[in-house]
């Protein structure tokens, strides 16, 4: 039967492999694909048959395992014939006993080898891991080749429902979590580098939360993390929150809770979205611990403003400002203190209007092109305040001219934020957002 299917597979599609890998060593792969979606010899049989294949998938150089995956994508679909039998019985049963028989034959017909051999990995030890990393190097894969996209949408698929926000589990990281995760974390931080073990420290300490989603078959790998800072004002400036040496505050007195990084760790867990709910379930805890809080705020990066201001320099040419993009990166006219006034100014409105008015390309095109401001505004928040130089560091000039942002979540009106963004594309932001977006009068 395996030569049968292997004879069959190669007349629909042909050997469609790129020509890094060897013919022998194709045909290797071949046959171990296909015994592994052919699942025989019960459970025990599949994992070791999974686990053999997935030691012949790491153990490829780069070149390799683009090979390999063009294999699974290419070779491993449903079977076009079964597939039309199916879908025809299925249009003559419609409206009799048989429709319901005939609708799970076609579904099955439709269920692809790949679905069964991904399914396969996911039995093994860290198989979940080993498909999110495998996903990783399909995503770098298909920027260049687009044949991989059938496997990259099926796997995106389990991935969603094996990443089910229900099957998630949401834990506080504290100073004395494993070694092995707080290293984790100083990894994975994308949004302000940890630069040392004490600064982590900081950020762990009792006026500062970290929490993170985690899986139960990943249980030392944090997918999501979210950091908090405790305080009594809306923060402006990145460097009031990670300064090292100022004094702790009491967080009994705590009003205000600022989530100023939120990290996504895992590449392979592109388009699987679970920040929302990390932020929400943050919430309710922080509420149980803290009943005096009342605010709940971002002090977020512009990551898209520089490049925009790039595309768009008549913008900076009505905001008065005189120079360009390149010398507004470099900085050194914070030096002036009347030059830094008048174009922070400046960069106040710009950003208003980038943050409202600039949009994404893609979809209706009614979303904002910052990304940053479409996740926060899709979950509810408002654009409350721009912060020009809320982050000097060079990354911080770089991408946004040192501009920071908060966005304000106001649990009486989340519900109603979020039907407005994706119904209407309707983007809620406060009275001195909205004034300093509006055109200037000449």
């Amino acid at each position: 039967m395996v030569e049968g299917l292997v004879q069959r597979l190669r007349s629909i599609v042909g050997a469609r492999v790129t020509a890094g890998a060897r013919p022998k060593q194709v045909e290797g792969w071949r046959r171990q694909l296909v015994e592994c979606a052919e699942a025989k010899g019960g459970e025990v049989s599949a994992r070791i048959r999974a686990a053999a294949l997935a030691q012949t998938y790491l153990k490829l150089d780069d070149g390799a395992r683009h090979d390999f995956l063009r294999l699974i994508s290419l070779e491993f679909g449903p079977d076009p014939a079964r597939v039309a039998v199916a879908h025809e019985s299925y249009q003559q049963a419609l409206g009799g006993s048989a429709q319901w028989d005939a609708e799970a034959e076609l579904r099955d017909a439709l269920r692809s080898a790949r679905i069964r051999i991904l399914t396969q990995f996911n039995a093994i030890p860290q198989g979940v891991k080993f498909l999110v990393d495998l996903r990783a190097d399909l995503l770098r894969y298909l920027e260049e080749d687009p044949e991989l996209a059938p496997l990259d949408r099926e796997l995106e698929s389990r991935l969603t429902a094996w990443f089910d926000v229900g099957f998630l589990e949401l834990h506080r990281i504290t100073w004395n979590s494993p070694a092995a995760l707080l290293e984790k974390l100083i990894e994975y931080e994308a949004v302000h580098e940890i630069r040392s073990w004490a600064d982590l420290k900081n950020r762990l300490d009792s006026d500062r939360r970290l929490y993170a989603f985690f899986h139960p078959r990943m249980p030392l790998e944090p997918l999501i993390f979210v950091e908090v800072a405790l305080t009594d004002r809306l923060a402006e400036y990145v460097l009031d929150v990670l300064y090292e040496h100022a004094p702790v505050f009491d967080a009994k007195l705590a009003d205000t809770a600022i989530f100023y990084s939120i990290s996504n760790t895992q590449a392979g867990l592109r388009g699987v979205s679970f920040g929302s709910f990390l932020l929400k379930r943050v919430i309710d805890d922080l509420q149980r611990d803290f009943p005096r809080l009342r605010h709940f705020a971002t002090l977020s990066p512009l990551p898209g403003f520089a490049k925009w201001v790039e595309k768009n320099p008549q913008e900076l040419a009505a905001a008065g400002v005189e120079l360009d993009a390149a010398p507004l990166a470099a900085g050194e006219w914070r030096q002036d203190n009347l030059a830094a006034r008048r174009i922070n100014e400046a960069l106040a409105t710009l950003a208003a209007r980038y943050l409202t008015l600039a949009k994404a390309r893609r979809g209706d095109g009614r979303q904002p092109l910052d990304p940053v401001a479409r996740f926060h505004l899709g979950n509810g928040a408002r654009i409350e305040r721009s912060n020009p130089g809320g982050d000097a560091s060079a990354k911080g000039m770089r991408q946004s001219f040192g501009v920071m942002v908060n966005y304000l979540y106001d649990l009486d009106e989340l519900e109603h934020n979020v039907e407005s963004f994706a119904r209407e594309g309707a983007i809620a932001t406060s009275a001195a957002i909205r004034r300093l977006a509006r055109p200037k009068q000449n």
